[in-house]
């Protein structure tokens, strides 16, 4: 208001004297959030990018006009394809400033986004009082560092491996100095600790390439790697670290805004690291949402997938534990009705949303270019786009809970009708098209992450204002920000390994995982492209396994090994071999059944032919 009027303010608080004196509402100061990496005005801002990128543009054109730069040069501005790269990769190519700052301001306009309203969440912005503060934790320096510079150079690509060493030495040092501040009983509860802790895990996310292509070959030999395995490779220890961190630091930490904002994204990182590994989250639902809401929708959809979480965790320890009894078996129908309720909880939270949480179809794409699904921007059908990234991720959240819930719904009806084949059960036909619409959906939410919107000419999608921005850089950049292929990772991986996916739609998701991990600087997405499960089919045959009365329930990995091996006591086959045999006798009874309806009514060279070639194709 001062400003407004041209007078010198007093900035007493929570009112001015000025305004006081005057009879006027004070409204007060803008946060500190919204004074960080932003120019006065957003005009200014404007006018101040689009003369740089000209000026810059300019530049480049006549430099390589003049031979100025050497050929490595050159191909540093340039991406796999021999496209150049986005200005703002460009531009950090060019500028003679040192690497640290570069790589801050790369990390901070990919991954820090800041809510400009009240009603909104942000991404990392916890980071932005804690990185300012005169007394900045050492680990947390070097944890900020150590992704800072490994993202910039899976996006700049500079081939350099002077940036791989530091951000590798960067985090070699956070490792330590974390590890010293874990020791100490005040240190371990300081909030830079746990913020380090929580980009340590994100730093595993950027830099799982070199550790991918090992993992995958390891996987194809070691069949039986388990899922609470995988978890552990990537960053699930430093989730899990975070959460017992958590744990210690009590209901005070939620006192600050800093430790809110800290308490908010573990409890995010908490919620997919149980619903992808199937263990129980601690501590219970009410212990992770009571006091602890800063958006209203949000705090439903998370308490929503902790009860998912809760649910599956259940049915699993259940499978492994219990006998098929009547009693059991209701138990189990109990447990499906219990899924059908927080899946309609769900959907209950989808139909009673704010205007500027939903989301609305702008186009319709019916073709794929050359017909290659795995390189296509866009999988035919609608393309939705949303009014933030994290609202974006939010709604994405739901939809996979929603899955999961299919196949816990599933998996139940699976082992209270066995031996029945629980795809004639009405539990599974239910979840099939629950699956099959949400993967629509997620499918729909891709084009706006990856930022084909952006990129449209045709004026099809309205430049709508979002509800955040990233902290540092120009928010109408073309170029992909990592935040969103990040957000998208879990999903695609999700639905990648469901049952019900087509052929095309898996083939163009792992196009996209692909295309994160490579144009993104989320290295962990080429570790999900390339696992090759199904869901719920796998589980159901591991929970039909490990049941009672089957025998060896106690070793499963050693079940899976034995295909070929002695039966065991009281058998006259093992498991394995009697499935064989169930299916061998099945394939002989349609053959012959084949046989004798196309042998009927026929001369005898007809029969002689029909029998060869059902004989060969059966």
């Amino acid at each position: 208001m001062c400003r407004t009027r041209r007078i010198k303010c007093d900035e007493t608080k929570p009112t001015c004297n000025q305004c006081a004196k005057s009879r006027r509402q004070c409204p007060g100061y803008k946060d500190e959030f919204d004074l960080v990496f932003r120019n006065e005005t957003q005009a200014t801002e404007r006018r101040a990018k689009k003369a740089n990128k000209k000026a810059m543009s300019q530049k480049h054109k006549q430099e390589e006009k003049d031979g100025f730069r050497s050929p490595s040069e050159i191909g540093a501005l340039r991406s796999p394809d021999g496209s150049l790269k986005s200005p703002t990769d460009a531009f950090l190519a060019n500028l003679k400033i040192p690497l640290e700052q570069q790589a801050t301001c790369h990390f901070m306009s990919n991954f820090v986004l800041v809510p400009r309203q009240g009603s909104t969440r942000g991404f990392l912005d916890f980071l932005i009082p804690l990185m300012k503060a005169e007394t900045t934790d050492t680990h947390l320096k070097h944890a900020f560092n150590a992704c800072a510079l490994a993202h910039l150079d899976n996006r700049v690509h500079s081939g350099d491996d002077q940036v791989k060493d530091k951000a590798l030495a960067e985090y070699t040092k956070a490792l330590h100095s974390t590890n010293q501040a874990l020791r100490d009983p005040e240190g371990q509860k300081q909030d830079g600790t746990l913020a380090a802790v929580l980009l340590l895990g994100l730093f595993e996310v950027c830099r799982q390439d070199a550790l991918g292509t090992e993992l995958i070959s390891i996987l194809r030999v070691e069949a039986n790697i388990t899922a609470k395995q995988m978890g552990m490779l990537a960053w699930g220890s430093h989730t899990e670290g975070a959460i017992q961190i958590v744990k210690q630091r009590g209901r005070k930490q939620l006192r600050t805004k800093t430790g809110l904002l800290l308490f908010i994204a573990v409890r995010t990182q908490m919620i997919i690291h149980t619903l992808s590994t199937g263990k129980a989250p601690i501590m219970g639902v009410e212990w992770w949402l009571a006091d602890a809401v800063k958006d209203e929708e949000a705090a439903r959809c998370q308490r929503l997938n902790i009860k998912t979480s809760e649910l599956r965790a259940e049915v699993t320890r259940l499978m492994t534990s219990v006998a098929r009894t009547p009693e059991n078996i209701e138990l189990m129908l109990d447990l499906i009705r219990r899924a059908q309720v927080v899946d309609q909880e769900c959907v209950n939270w989808s139909k009673n949303l704010p205007e500027h949480w939903q989301y609305k179809t702008v186009a319709w794409e019916d073709n794929v270019p050359n017909g290659d699904y795995s390189k296509a921007e866009v999988f035919p059908g609608r393309v939705d786009v949303y009014t933030d990234f994290w609202i974006a991720s939010v709604w994405n959240l739901v939809r996979v809970n929603r899955i999961c819930l299919a196949s816990v719904i599933v998996r139940c009806a699976a082992w209270a009708c066995s031996p029945v084949d629980y795809r004639t059960t009405p539990e599974y036909a239910t979840a099939a098209r629950t699956v099959v619409d949400n993967t629509i959906d997620i499918i729909a939410s891709v084009p706006y992450h990856l930022g084909w919107h952006l990129k449209r000419k045709d004026q099809l999608v309205a430049k709508n204002p979002s509800l955040s921005g990233f902290a540092c850089g120009d928010d109408e950049d073309l170029s992909m920000k990592g935040l969103a292929g990040y957000f998208l990772t879990w999903p695609l991986a999700c639905l990648v390994g469901q049952d019900y996916t087509t052929d095309s739609q898996r083939a163009w998701m792992i196009g996209r995982l692909e295309f994160i991990g490579d144009h993104g600087g989320v290295k962990y997405a080429h570790i999900l492209a390339q696992l090759q499960v199904r869901i719920p089919s796998m589980l159901i045959r591991r929970d039909g396994l490990l049941a009672s009365p089957y025998p060896m329930a106690h070793n499963f990995e050693k079940l899976l090994s034995a295909r070929y091996g002695p039966p065991t006591a009281g058998y006259s086959m093992n498991p394995f071999q009697q499935r064989e045999a169930m299916q061998k006798e099945y394939i002989e009874q349609k053959k012959q059944e084949l046989m004798n309806k196309a042998l009927a009514g026929g001369n005898q060279q007809t029969n002689w032919v029909a029998s060869k070639w059902l004989s060969m194709s059966i």
